[in-house]
């Protein structure tokens, strides 16, 4: 596999070694680094969102919304 350039950022590495491709232009280069502070972020709150409170099914909130 030869990449156009060395990729910059672990996410990128990972890309180039799981697919053996190469970001094609610099907005895909900044999609990837925002992606990974999603990821982080998403992990930070990783066992601390909760949702007892929303109903378990679609008809079950039809159901609750009805007057």
């Amino acid at each position: 596999m030869t990449l156009p350039h060395a990729p910059t950022t672990p996410t990128e590495a990972a890309i180039a070694t799981w697919y053996g491709i190469a970001v094609p232009n610099d907005a895909a280069r900044r999609f990837a680094a925002d992606l990974a502070a999603v990821i982080t972020a998403f992990e930070a709150v990783r066992n601390r969102m909760r949702f007892e409170d929303e109903p378990s099914s679609f008809e079950q909130a039809l159901q609750d919304t009805k007057e």
